[in-house]
């Protein structure tokens, strides 16, 4: 599989589960929503105070294993660099996600109003590494 097919995967599969280093080189995971930007890069929603963006903001280096929605199917091993884009810069892009990952919001001033309260930032994956998929 290379990073258009699991692209392409990760349009119709949306649970994943994100990996990254702690302080002290252990592994700390966190199940998270995932999409593909239009720039190809995957994106993902967490909060600020998060141990993921904190992690990541010391290490940018990032494995997500994107899984099917019944758990037991198809999944795909994606390993790359991320960057974090916090508020009030990722307003914009949080109703992108949204949309891709959820479709449309019954109430987009709202959503807006909760990602600015829950602190909300998008994590963007550049695909470095893509393992094969798997059944």
């Amino acid at each position: 599989m290379d990073a258009d097919e699991a692209r392409a995967f990760i349009t119709t599969h949306h649970h994943a589960v994100l990996a990254t280093r702690r302080r002290d080189g252990s592994i700390q995971m966190s199940p998270v929503a995932v999409g593909a930007d239009d720039d190809g890069r995957l994106i993902i929603s967490t909060t600020e105070p998060s141990a993921k963006v904190k992690n990541l903001r010391r290490d940018p280096a990032a494995s997500l294993c994107v899984i099917s929605d019944g758990f037991y199917g198809p999944w795909v091993q994606i390993d790359g660099t991320v960057t974090i884009e916090s508020l009030p810069d990722a307003l914009e892009g949080l109703v992108r996600y949204y949309r891709k990952v959820a479709g449309e919001h019954p109430d987009w001033e709202d959503y807006r109003i909760a990602m600015q309260r829950e602190q909300r930032v998008l994590v963007h994956l550049t695909i470095e590494r893509v393992a094969p998929k798997s059944t």
